[in-house]
């Protein structure tokens, strides 16, 4: 059933979900670099051949992995946010849906998340590149109603 919103920025909100997730995946790859590169010449470490494919397994588990197989983020379901299709229908976002949103996070994120910012203030239904391209809207879990309620 589709819902109705207010929408709301929530970036307070989304910024929090966002170090959360994104702290997660730059600790796990600074552990893996760490642990598993190879010095380089300037001081940091590199990682080739196969092994490069491990934080990029790691972020698609953490990001479209986890919204798509169990309906939103750690840093969305703590704070309390869910992604949902723009038609506001209360269900898990597809591979392909969750797939655009974050693979846009790198432009939206830029600048200190500039971008973001100024997308979801502006725009209809507050929402950035990667929401724009997936056609989702973010929403506070507490809006949704729950199926025994939809029904009804």
């Amino acid at each position: 059933m589709q819902q109705k919103f207010n929408h709301q920025p929530h970036i307070g909100r989304r910024i929090l979900a966002a170090l959360i997730d994104y702290g997660l995946i730059y600790t796990f790859i600074y552990v893996f670099l760490m642990s598993f590169g190879t010095p380089t010449t300037m001081g940091g470490y590199s990682i080739t051949g196969l092994p490069i494919l491990i934080p990029i397994a790691f972020w698609l588990l953490m990001t479209i992995g986890l919204e798509s197989g169990l309906g939103g983020t750690l840093g969305n379901s703590i704070v309390g946010l869910k992604a949902i299709p723009q038609n506001g229908r209360n269900r898990k976002l597809s591979f392909s849906e969750s797939f655009k949103r974050h693979f846009l996070d790198l432009v939206d994120m830029s600048f200190l998340g500039l971008p973001a910012i100024l997308l979801l203030k502006r725009t209809e239904k507050c929402q950035r590149f990667g929401d724009l391209w997936a056609k989702t809207i973010v929403v506070k879990m507490s809006s949704l109603e729950t199926p025994a309620t939809s029904r009804s």
